[in-house]
């Protein structure tokens, strides 16, 4: 059998990623889930050597059989193999790590949407399905490729139409802005990590809200950057403890989600806006912001939204996607930046990619082009869905404490007493697959939270909540451990 070990984790820092505090003790059926789920999560990379079983029942002051116990149970449900002279390794049900190649995620069992049989539920991706014009937009995009056939089809800026449509939207927003301020990416989530490559080093510090965007995170710590959680509690930015952070850490970055907050749903005011772009600039610090939820204004007229961040902070760049808007499956995502940056970005980007689909950037550039009518029917469905999930909510579980978002696509929802890893553990082996609140903080905290996004069908919403219900009745009953595996979005 051949190991691959790709990242040694030390038991501190496991405990860390657990997001156990000081004064908690696990069983040992709660450590194994709390490690399975971070293993399905993306905290703990296949191939992963974990610390040894003496060293993490010292650094969790637990009994040795409590560790040995976890650790059984995670190599019983084949996400631990151990072996003499290779400690124990991060594996995947069904993978054996007898490969360098990873098999596909469909392979893995990774569950992007519910199986086609129903008997799993995906409720971990805030999307929904196309919106209406999609595929309209989509034979008008077919219709104008012959344009484009005669050249190389290389855009590494982007398709001029489409940051043309981009420089746009940005100047009646109240930002303006020329197209060659736009670089088009592969999604919001290419467009982050070009960012972090240009702008910062290995080793700096990027600045992040707590909870924030789980990828968001993940590309800092993957980029060799070193992650700064700031809490944000209550859907309220705290510019007194963002200015201390600031100015005695300096970071390089600042990733923000003004706009809707994922997963809180908080929106950021004109005010705090123009606060926090000015402490960063005293700092030297960039603000990058994910604009990917701005356009699912619930409850705020769009001709009342705050100005975009880069209307406050001249140095600002600013990150926006199709994906939510629109559709996941239009893999196109742009940067709106101050010239000097977009060109560094057009200078960096060759080693990486040569740019995003053409295809799919000429679909986004006909949406655009009929923006306002596909955007009203997509907020109409959501607010639907919104109240659909509270109502269930109210009627289900009515000691849980949901928010109600002004906008996005998820309810930030408070649990009464028990801890959101149980739940999920618990919704997992019953066929609903959730993303336990840990994973959305940078360190410790979230086990009093779930995000539940309400931009699925009410079809399937009735069902999650049911799935949902009988889990959190049914937490005290011990049962096998599932072995599926989700995605966050």
């Amino acid at each position: 059998m051949v190991y691959v070990i790709v990242a040694t984790v030390t038991a501190a820092r496991l405990r860390e990623l657990l997001g156990l505090s000081a004064s908690d003790t696990p069983g040992y059926r709660a450590l194994a889930d709390a490690v399975r789920l971070l293993v399905a999560e993306g905290g703990l990379a296949p191939r992963t050597r974990l610390p040894s079983e003496r060293e993490l029942t010292g650094a969790l002051a637990v009994s040795r059989t409590t560790v040995t116990r976890a650790y059984a149970e995670l190599r019983d449900a084949g996400y631990l193999v151990s072996r003499r002279g290779s400690g124990s390794v991060v594996s995947l049900p069904g993978s054996g790590l007898t490969t360098r190649v990873s098999p596909v995620p469909e392979a893995l069992g990774v569950h992007l949407d519910d199986s086609p049989d129903g008997s799993v539920l995906a409720w971990t991706i805030a999307s929904s399905r196309a919106v209406p014009g999609v595929g309209r937009a989509s034979a008008l995009a077919v219709q104008a490729l012959p344009a484009y056939l005669a050249q190389s089809g290389y855009h590494l800026a982007g398709v001029p139409a489409l940051r043309e449509a981009l420089a746009r939207r940005y100047t009646e927003r109240g930002l303006p802005t020329d197209p060659d301020q736009v670089v088009v990416t592969a999604g919001a989530q290419a467009a982050w990590t070009l960012l972090m490559r240009s702008l910062a080093r290995p080793g700096d510090r990027v600045l992040l809200d707590s909870p924030t965007y789980p990828n968001a995170a993940d590309g800092v710590r993957l980029g060799g950057l070193r992650p700064l959680g700031v809490p944000l509690d209550g859907g309220r930015w705290d510019l007194e403890a963002l200015g201390s952070t600031v100015a005695s850490a300096r970071p390089a970055l600042a990733y923000l989600l003004p706009d809707f907050h994922n997963p809180t749903g908080a929106l950021m005011d004109d005010e705090t806006r123009s606060r926090l772009g000015a402490l960063l600039g005293r700092s030297g610090t960039t603000a990058v912001v994910d604009e990917t939820m701005v356009d699912l204004s619930l409850d705020v007229e769009e001709g009342t939204m705050p100005l975009p961040f880069g209307a406050h902070d001249r140095t600002a760049v600013l990150v926006g996607s199709a994906s939510k808007s629109f559709w996941g499956g239009l893999r196109i995502g742009w940067v709106r930046a101050p010239h000097d940056v977009a060109r560094l970005l057009l200078q960096r980007r060759s080693g990486t990619d040569l740019g995003a689909s053409l295809l799919d950037q000429l679909v986004v550039s006909e949406l655009l082009a009929d923006r306002d009518a596909v955007l009203v029917e997509q907020r109409d469905t959501l607010r639907a869905g919104r109240a659909h999930l509270l109502d269930l909510l109210a009627t289900h579980l009515p000691d849980w404490e949901p928010s109600r978002p002004a906008g996005g696509m998820a309810l930030w929802t408070r649990l009464p007493g028990r801890g959101s890893t149980q739940v999920v553990a618990a919704a997992e082996r019953g066929g609903l697959l959730l993303t336990s609140g840990p994973r959305f903080f940078v360190g410790p905290g979230g086990e009093q939270h779930l995000r539940l996004p309400y931009s699925r069908t009410p079809e399937h919403l009735d069902e999650a909540v049911r799935r949902l219900t009988r889990a959190w009745h049914a937490l005290d009953r011990p049962a096998p451990t599932s072995r599926a595996i989700s995605l966050t979005a």
